[in-house]
Order: C-alpha cells, then sequence, then structure tokens
C-alpha cells in the first residue's frame, strides 16, 4: 500500500472511530487497515490512534496528522480531477428525507448513474442531523432551516407549502375562512424532532407571518402519519404542495386557506466544513440544484395550467 492509499485508510478509520467500520468502507481486509496504521505511527515515529476494545480516536498528533492528510488528499482528487477525461468515482454516502428520496432523488438517479457510472450510491433515509464525520456520510439533504452547524450549508431548493384539511373535516367542522376565524377547528398536531413541542400552523396574513395554534385532535411526528391523519378527518395540516400532488388530484385533501399562503420552506444540502470535497460530492450537488430546479420549474407549469 503506498503513503497516499495509507493516508486515506488512516482517515477513514479516524471519521468512522473503527477499523473494523473502515475496512468496510474501503473494502480491504481489517488486518490490512491495521497494518497500514501500524506502518504510519512507525514512519512518523508517533502514535496516531487511541485503541481501546470498544473505541479508537486520534491523539493530539493523530489529529493534527489527520487535518493535513485530509489538505493533501483533497489536492490530490483535485489535481487528479483537473485532467480532461477524469471521472468522479468511488462510494457516494447521502442521507435524505423520505419523502425528499422519493420524490426528488430517487426517479432521477438512473440519468445521474448513468452519466457518472463509476459512482456507487448509498442512500440512508432520516430526518436527524447525523454526525457526518463519525458515520461515514458525505452530505445530508434536509427540510426546514438547519439550525446551528459547523457544517457547510448549500441552499438548493424552495418548497411551497400549502394548507389542506379532507373533505369530512370540512363536513364536520366547516371551511375555514380566516387565520383569525379558526376558533372551533383542529389541526394535526406535528412534534417537533428538535424542540419536542408542536409545530403551530403559519400564515401570511397582510404580509406578515404569523403563527396560530389551535387544538390538537392527534399528534405525531412523521410526514406520512401527519397525512394519514389528514385524509381520515382529524384535523387541518401544512405540508410541501409536492407531497399533496396525489391527495389534491383524487380530491381526498383540499387545499384552504388559499388566501393565506405560508412561507416556503428550504431544502439545503450540509457536508463537513473541514473536510474538501470529492468530485463525485461536487458532481452530486451540482446534480441535485438542477434536479429540484427542474423540478420546481415543472410544478409552476402544472399549477398555473391548474388555476
Amino acid at each position: 500500500m503506498d503513503r497516499f492509499d495509507a493516508m486515506r485508510v488512516f482517515c477513514r478509520v479516524v471519521e468512522r472511530r473503527s477499523f473494523t467500520l473502515a475496512a468496510e468502507d474501503t473494502g480491504l481486509p481489517r488486518s490490512t487497515v491495521t497494518d497500514a496504521v501500524k506502518q504510519l505511527e512507525a514512519r512518523l515515529g508517533v502514535r496516531l490512534l487511541q485503541r481501546t476494545t470498544r473505541h479508537v480516536s486520534p491523539t493530539l498528533d493523530g489529529e493534527a496528522y489527520y487535518q493535513r492528510c485530509l489538505s493533501i488528499l483533497g489536492d490530490i482528487e483535485d489535481a487528479e480531477g483537473a485532467f480532461a477525461g477524469a471521472r468522479p468515482k468511488g462510494l457516494l454516502r447521502v442521507d435524505v428525507h423520505g419523502t425528499l428520496a422519493r420524490h426528488f432523488v430517487l426517479p432521477s438517479l438512473p440519468s445521474f448513474l448513468e452519466t457518472y457510472p463509476e459512482i456507487e450510491f448509498y442512500i440512508s433515509e432520516g430526518d436527524r442531523l447525523v454526525d457526518l464525520v463519525r458515520e461515514g456520510i458525505d452530505c445530508v439533504l434536509r427540510v426546514g432551516t438547519p439550525g446551528d452547524s459547523d457544517m457547510v450549508i448549500r441552499r438548493v431548493a424552495m418548497l411551497d407549502e400549502i394548507t389542506l384539511a379532507s373533505p369530512a373535516y370540512i363536513a364536520t367542522h366547516g371551511l375555514p375562512q380566516h387565520p383569525d376565524r379558526l376558533a372551533g377547528h383542529r389541526m394535526v398536531g406535528f412534534r417537533s424532532s428538535s424542540t419536542g413541542g408542536l409545530l403551530p400552523l403559519e400564515f401570511i396574513v397582510d404580509g406578515t407571518v404569523r403563527e396560530i395554534t389551535i387544538p390538537a385532535t392527534v399528534a405525531v411526528n412523521a410526514a406520512e402519519s401527519y397525512i394519514s391523519a389528514a385524509r381520515m378527518g382529524l384535523g387541518i395540516i401544512q405540508i410541501p404542495r409536492y407531497h399533496a400532488e396525489k391527495d389534491l388530484a383524487e380530491g381526498t385533501l383540499i387545499h384552504v386557506l388559499k388566501d393565506f399562503p405560508l412561507t416556503p420552506t428550504p431544502v439545503s444540502l450540509l457536508y463537513p466544513r473541514n473536510r474538501q470535497l470529492s468530485p463525485r460530492v461536487r458532481v452530486f450537488i451540482d446534480w441535485l440544484v438542477k434536479v429540484f430546479a427542474r423540478q420546481n420549474s415543472e410544478n409552476a407549469l402544472h399549477y398555473n395550467a391548474l388555476s
């Protein structure tokens, strides 16, 4: 194993905090990974890692060497990628909110993999803010405004949100006419994964964003349950318009309070600040921005035709 490959192996051990997981990621035997790190330590004359039966962590020298390795390996990838014909390759790990994966990413993924056949794509679904470095994830795609983070945040889209209720709900509670006259109405509560509280309904009234909380018959913490509860007439909900397309077409949910829109919801890609982007991550980000732009343009034409 040459010096640069050993650096790559060492970086993966630091990021995964595990020789076994680093071996799985790199496709190498665990013994080869262990030997590579030992040879680095012997060459440098310092201990790079603290090892216990359950945990691996970098020493102070190891952390300093890890940061230098990231810079060197990033420069190598940039240099190799600058030549004509060089193609991004390797395993790309992305964590995506489930509905975004199924509506935006997966339908367009075949064209991406056809363009970059040497990239292997692994997608996990979630809505928590994962530890990208520790979990070996290259980037995450999230809905909403990210909280304080030491990661780079790249805005890729803004999603239109709408207010919905089922025909059964309207038959029982009446058609809501104004956000200020929601007394007697109910919402399906959505519990925030970050605060644990129920998210209020939000409307733009006379140019001002207004948050309104009404009683919740039921509260959930998953998007599919949220929509299912609304279909059953359990209350008013607010979701991205793209997620309601089928229900609107079939009449299982009805767009209400149309004169009082919601602020659009951002969609962002997040990736580590202290890690240079590999060519495969760069091309994925550029591709994803185009996917969202194209989808939003198509949706706008569709909605305009219906209105």
